[in-house]
């Protein structure tokens, strides 16, 4: 599935900064994903999901575990706005009511439900859709940051009851207990922790009503402003993905959007793309998918994408994946 969600450059930049400790370079860790190392340096850059998830698969294939010991740095200041609002809350349930207003701005890939039962609530991560591959870890990253950002709250650790995943039980299973400290459980309904009710109602150690309105205000609006950009990008995306074989150049994508090249192009730009870096994502996940087809030749795949000549298409292929076609297909 190709997406349009957009998100900040958070997770990227902590997958950069621990395997840069082990001596990995950034551009390996960035292959295939569009993101340069000037992107980095934009602490308003948005990317896609995709981007991301790309980095993450990178990441992911040097150290299968990664995503419980990036979870455990995704603390609430990482979040912004949306962090602030949160640390000025006047309870832990009242913070966590209001992240799940926005999950765009948390920047999660499921669907995030608080599930009460009177005595005890479960922290439910579901609906994920992403690439099989790595829902383990953005399981993982996903439930581990979510505690984290529940401790960061409330100044102490929030005791859990329990949690379960999805997924068979990891080789590395062993791992979990640092992570949650309480029995944890595989091939569940859904990814989840439980706490205690009561803890819902625990007035948070920073709470400011003052600062909460001004902050909650600010995630409406930066709320608004992230969707609506999500929704424009949907449909450029849209648009591109039906004519891969004949793209329509940035001209005639303007005419197709109703705008100028000019606006076509300022709007990119503040989106931290362009034209052709998008038109280069899309053809690159189609391309993944044709090479996954071991009966359609590789000729006929350029064709599919609009390259005029096979080594052109060779030579982009491997400017994305940093492979040939035929390397990634076997």
């Amino acid at each position: 599935m190709l997406h349009s969600h957009l998100t900040t450059l958070n997770a990227v930049s902590l997958i950069l900064n621990v395997f840069q400790a082990e001596g990995c370079e950034a551009s390996a860790l960035l292959a295939g994903s569009g993101i340069g190392p000037a992107d980095l340096g934009h602490a308003d850059a948005r990317i896609t999901t995709q981007q991301e998830l790309q980095v993450c698969a990178n990441a992911v294939a040097r150290r299968e575990d990664i995503g419980l010991e990036l979870g455990r740095r995704m603390h609430v200041s990482c979040y912004g706005m949306l962090g602030y609002a949160l640390l000025s809350s006047a309870t832990l349930g009242d913070a966590l009511r209001l992240a799940l207003q926005y999950p765009a701005l948390l920047g999660t890939v499921f669907k995030l439900r608080l599930l009460d039962d009177g005595q005890r609530v479960w922290f439910s991560a579901s609906d994920y859709h992403d690439s099989p591959a790595l829902s383990a870890f953005n399981a993982e990253f996903c439930l581990v940051s979510l505690k984290v950002i529940c401790d960061d709250l409330l100044g102490r650790p929030l005791p859990l009851l329990g949690a379960r995943f999805e997924h068979t039980r990891p080789g590395y299973h062993a791992r979990y207990a640092d992570a949650f400290q309480c029995p944890v459980g595989f091939a569940a309904e859904d990814n989840a922790f439980a706490f205690e009710r009561r803890w819902l109602d625990t007035p948070l150690p920073l709470a400011d009503p003052i600062t909460h309105k001004a902050m909650s205000e600010r995630c409406r609006r930066l709320n608004l402003e992230f969707t609506g950009r999500q929704a424009w990008l949907g449909r450029i995306r849209q648009l591109l993905t039906q004519q891969l074989d004949a793209a329509p150049g940035l001209e005639g994508l303007a005419r197709q959007m109703n705008c100028s090249s000019r606006t076509l192009r300022r709007h990119l730009q503040a989106l931290g793309s362009s034209y052709q870096q998008l038109l280069d994502e899309l053809r690159f996940e189609r391309a993944k998918q044709l090479l996954a087809d071991e009966q359609m030749p590789i000729y006929r795949i350029a064709e599919t994408l609009g390259f005029s000549e096979t080594a052109s298409f060779r030579h982009a292929f491997q400017r994305w994946s940093g492979v040939a076609p035929s390397h990634f297909r076997g």
